[in-house]
């Protein structure tokens, strides 16, 4: 349970207005937090920050313990002496929203030129930096690095289509691909430092001025990524490796299908085998890079949606039993007490709000959701718990403003403007953040695009539409005191202006590699 009366802002580090096309963890990044602490904000969430498969979602990573090498700053790179600062400065300037193909084409060619010089000319003591980040973290670093290296050889060809002796990772040709691709496996390793190295730094600054990082944290991971190439022991896959059954959810409202999201599901017995020790290593690696874990679809862990690999749609799937608390047992025991928020959205039995509150652990509240009918007023204010985080709405809604205009019904409207005494469309999106910061949850976090009262050409994410998301960025000058003035008032009068208090030295002593890095 997370008991400090707190409120935050939902915006992904791909939303900040950097140099280059996308966010990053350069000034941009740094003049937010600052923001956030006039704004009397106490709390950043994030979604995840692994590296991009799929469509660009962030959903969708290569890796569950990597980060997203897009997200390094190439300014903070021409600080210490990596790259040219004239290069730096011919990158394409500007808030237009990002273009995951045209940003790739030409940051990740100046990253590679940043890891070649540091190859040549570091200093020692960034040097030496370097070698206790790439020893502590070869657990997974050395496998996410080949894994990284072989998508480029192939053309990022999904692994089960690489020569045979490769996706059975048979030792000779893995020793033989590793010395071929000497150089790029330096270049790999040197970005994961870049990105770590920025990343630690950032979230120092955030400590320092009592801001915690709300992490995500996806229940599955992607098929085509490190962990399903390294593990396939405790995946569910057939003999060719390739998934038996994927993921999804059944047919509701919203979905005569479903939806077939096609993660490869965990094989819950020998994961419980080796006592949990994959995801032990996950959450202690969230917490080592985060302050609180949101767990993306909670319920899979009481119960998940089992759908042949070969069907097309998620019709012919059934329910499987999850490992349950047995899991969180073996979590708290490895890791102590750890601090978590249940994405809890959806259709929830009466089994996963059991588990939800045994592993007491808050659950989420929608606002947009709590007009369609009288069931959904669990939504609503008068029927929360403290133990809660009430948020306007999330990156997959519309932002508040577009579903007042684009997505409400009539009566969804007429309900709104009457719980909240809405009597003008320009009050809407503050109505609805005056509503989830005067509510009893203890946590409150507002999307960025609510505060600035945008429309739907903010939003961040259609779920099930293809192209086209995670591209909304901030437009610079957007945040002005006068905005951040107005949230603190409203902080205040709510009582969430007290700093989450420091963790324990217990809590400290996880976060090891960040110490290092950001010193």
């Amino acid at each position: 349970m997370i008991s400090q009366r707190s409120s935050g802002i939902l915006m992904h580090p791909s939303s900040l207005p950097s140099l280059g096309g996308i966010g990053d963890f350069g000034p941009a990044a740094y003049e937010f937090v600052d923001w956030l602490v006039s704004a009397k904000q106490t709390l950043w969430q994030i979604l995840p920050i692994g590296p991009l498969g799929y469509g660009y979602s962030p959903y969708s990573c290569t890796s569950a313990f990597a980060g997203n090498v897009l997200f390094v700053s190439a300014e903070r790179l021409a600080g210490q002496g990596l790259l040219d600062e004239k290069k730096v400065a011919a990158l394409p300037d500007g808030d237009s929203p990002v273009d995951y193909d045209k940003v790739r084409a030409y940051k990740l060619p100046l990253l590679r030129q940043a890891a070649d010089t540091f190859h040549k000319q570091a200093t020692a003591e960034l040097r030496a930096s370097f070698d206790q980040f790439c020893n502590q973290n070869a657990w997974w670093l050395e496998d996410y690095a080949l894994f990284s290296a072989l998508r480029e050889k192939f053309q990022s060809d999904a692994w089960h289509s690489w020569p045979a002796e490769l996706v059975r990772r048979d030792p000779t040709a893995l020793k033989k691909i590793r010395s071929k691709l000497a150089r790029e496996l330096d270049r790999e390793r040197f970005l994961q430092f870049a990105f770590y190295q920025q990343w630690c730094a950032l979230r120092s600054y955030c400590t320092e001025r009592s801001i915690r990082i709300v992490g995500d944290l996806a229940i599955f991971v992607s098929y085509d990524s490190a962990d399903v190439w390294t593990h396939p022991e405790i995946f569910q896959l057939c003999e060719d490796l390739l998934p038996e059954v994927v993921s999804g959810v059944p047919p509701d409202a919203f979905s005569e299908t479903g939806q077939r999201w096609g993660n490869p599901l965990y094989d819950w017995e020998k994961l419980k085998a080796t006592g949990y020790d994959w995801w032990i290593k996950r959450l202690r690696w969230a917490v080592e890079t985060c302050d609180i874990v949101r767990l993306d679809h909670f319920r899979g862990f009481e119960a998940y949606w089992e759908i042949p690999a070969d069907e097309p749609t998620a019709v012919n799937g059934h329910w499987v039993r999850g490992p349950k608390e047995d899991l969180f047992i073996a979590l708290r025991n490895a890791l102590g007490k750890l601090p978590f928020i249940a994405e809890d959205l959806g259709y929830i039995t009466k089994e996963v709000e059991q588990l939800r509150k045994k592993l007491d652990i808050p659950g989420m509240k929608v606002l947009q959701f709590g007009f369609s009918n009288r069931g959904a007023h669990i939504y609503l204010p008068h029927r929360y718990e403290p133990n809660s985080v009430v948020y306007t709405g999330t990156h997959d809604n519309d932002t508040t403003l577009g579903w007042w205009r684009n997505s409400a019904t009539d009566e969804e409207r007429l309900l709104a403007a009457t719980y909240l005494n809405i009597t003008r469309e320009e009050d809407v999106a503050w109505s609805f953040i005056r509503e989830a910061l005067t509510s009893v949850a203890n946590l409150a976090i507002v999307p960025i695009q609510d505060v600035l009262g945008l429309d739907s050409d903010g939003r961040m994410n259609v779920p099930s539409k293809i192209q086209g998301n995670w591209s909304w960025r901030l437009k610079r000058g957007a945040l002005t005191g006068d905005l951040a003035a107005r949230l603190a008032r409203l902080v205040e009068i709510c009582d969430r202006d007290e700093a989450i208090p420091k963790a324990s030295a217990a809590e400290d002593g996880k976060r090891k590699m960040c110490e290092q890095l950001s010193a």
